[in-house]
């Protein structure tokens, strides 16, 4: 796991209101917070989101320099969790050749 992503959980784990479920939900925090973390802690940026259900968005973010990326749910009472966590993100190609 690299530093950053290793910071991040750290960080996450110490912020007010955090939801301490299952190991597998890793954190829940309220959307807006989590966003901030995610944009300005990590410096990481949102590659896509997609509908899980009518009130459910799951989105992936990116650190671009590092390649560690998170897979977050978000759900539409103002509540974002992050459900996975990797590393060495490979973009793909919309339009091969």
């Amino acid at each position: 796991m690299s530093k950053r992503l290793f910071y991040l959980l750290c960080l996450i784990a110490t912020l007010p209101g955090i939801a301490r479920a299952n190991f597998s939900d890793l954190t829940c925090d309220d959307s807006v917070r989590l966003n901030e973390t995610l944009t300005d802690v990590m410096g990481a940026e949102r590659q896509g989101q997609g509908l899980r259900g009518p009130e459910t968005v799951l989105e992936v973010w990116v650190t671009a320099g590092t390649g560690d990326f998170m897979v977050v749910q978000t759900y539409a009472n103002g509540t974002s969790c992050i459900v996975a966590l990797g590393e060495h993100w490979e973009a793909t190609d919309h339009n091969p050749a």
